[in-house]
């Protein structure tokens, strides 16, 4: 099989480049994606606009967190179904994940309508951007249904084995959102509106190319709520596997939250200066993100064939891969980070605080690509749990109550100074835990040859 030929045999470097250029490619997606909405905002010139934007973010960060549990859990689930030869097994829990991300959407809909306000005013926002967030949370949570089902829908092709039909769904929901944005904006002047419809289309388009495989082209995927009431217990089993997918994601909704609040004791300018440096800083992040989730087949392969050295080499490189891309990446976004921050914002002020405040989130750079190989190798080696912890660490457990307690000592830059901290920290923990599951598993594999 040509996957096996190129987990066992293939040169390290070689299947690091299969693996890894697929997943990079994706999350480059992912961050223009992200970038759309607050770099055509930011053209508008108004900083009241860039911090509506921001707030009103880890709504849906937390929401793109449940669908990632679904989608995550439920495409181990379907997987694991289809390799046992159980088709309808498959189509049930297809099914039920499906129908859980619409009726999921479309509850966070009317709770987003309903509450608008009351939320807008618990995420920290102030009287001055409250009109803004106000049509940009709106107008988002109508396309909640579509947003959470094609997050969940994308990863159920991928047990499907359609790979490039869930590329084609990503591309094409981030092309639309790409190209309405300036269209409607710019051109028809709708504003901050504008973005969100663009958004909301191009989650629809995406929605729209994963359920004409569902319904058209597969054999094992479903939509049928029959198929979904018939195993509807599985959900349990989605979500416990979904979870270390998605707890950093939610917990990041979090902090983001709780960040925003104390932001906004500062007034608009610091929101629109941690919302623009945060997002010119995302991507090292990111990118370091989808390097280490590309590899993670190749390390559970040679985990369960218990080949060590391979192991070491793919570790090593990988090591060596994202430290030295962390490292580089983070020196060339500080020498342009005046350009990079001009991206989202335009306001004098703003920009200068952006800056001061840009550093401190880069300051960590060079390890997170330690932190995540670690927890993707903790999930390879059958440590879930771990991994799971690990992933709640620096988005939530530590970065909370640091958010708090350098704000204390430090006022404003102690918000930007808790990420570096967590960071950092976090990466130590990863370490000490990769050491730990890695000196364990060498110890397992000697007995089983001694054994022989």
């Amino acid at each position: 099989m040509q996957s096996e030929r190129l987990f066992k045999e293939a040169p390290v470097w070689q299947a690091i480049g299969a693996l890894v250029g697929p997943s990079v490619l994706s999350v480059l997606v992912m961050i223009i994606y992200n970038m759309t909405d607050l770099f055509f905002i930011g053209l508008l010139q108004d900083t009241a606009l860039t911090a509506a934007v921001a707030v009103v973010g880890p709504v849906f960060t937390l929401a793109s967190a449940g669908a990632t549990v679904l989608g995550m859990g439920g495409c181990a689930v379907v997987a694991n179904s289809l390799g046992a030869g159980d088709r309808q097994d498959a189509r049930c829990v297809s099914s039920l994940c499906g129908w859980c991300a619409l009726l999921t959407g479309a509850f966070l809909a009317v709770v987003l309508n309903l509450f608008c306000e009351p939320i807008l005013y618990m995420l920290g926002t102030n009287a001055e951007i409250l009109p803004y967030a106000t049509h940009y949370l709106r107008i988002l949570a109508l396309g909640a249904p579509a947003m959470i089902f094609s997050v969940s829908a994308a990863s159920l092709l991928r047990a499907d084995g359609a790979i490039r039909r869930g590329l084609a769904g990503n591309l094409a929901g981030s092309i639309t959102n790409i190209l309405l944005d300036p269209l409607f904006i710019l051109i028809f002047g709708w504003n901050i509106a504008g973005a969100a419809a663009a958004t909301m289309l191009g989650n629809l388009v995406a929605s729209g190319i994963y359920l004409h495989h569902i319904l058209r082209r597969s054999e094992v995927l479903s939509l049928s709520p029959s198929h979904a009431l018939h195993h509807s217990a599985r959900l349990g089993r989605v979500l416990a596997l979904g979870l270390p997918n998605g707890v950093s994601s939610l917990l990041s909704g979090l902090a983001g939250s709780f960040s925003n609040r104390l932001l906004a004791a500062y007034g608009t300018n610091a929101l629109a200066a941690m919302a623009a440096a945060d997002k010119s800083a995302m991507v090292v992040t990111l990118i370091q993100m989808g390097i280490c989730m590309g590899l993670q087949p190749l390390l559970a392969y040679n985990v369960g064939g218990h080949n060590l050295p391979r192991l070491r080499a793919v570790l090593s490189r990988a090591f060596g891969l994202t430290a030295g891309f962390g490292t580089a990446f983070a020196l060339v976004c500080l020498l342009a980070q005046r350009p990079l921050i001009g991206l989202f914002l335009s306001d004098p002020g703003a920009i200068s605080l952006a800056r001061h405040l840009y550093p401190w989130l880069l300051a960590g750079s060079p390890l997170l690509g330690l932190y995540y190989l670690s927890i993707n190798f903790l999930q390879a080696t059958g440590y879930a749990g771990s991994a799971t912890l690990l992933s709640a660490l620096r988005q939530g457990v530590l970065l909370v109550p640091a958010l708090y307690g350098f704000h204390s000592l430090l006022g404003l830059p102690g918000l930007a100074a808790a990420r570096a901290a967590t960071d950092l920290f976090s990466a130590v923990i990863a370490l000490l835990l990769f050491l730990l599951v890695w000196r364990k598993l060498t110890s397992k594999v000697q007995r089983g040859r001694c054994a022989l």
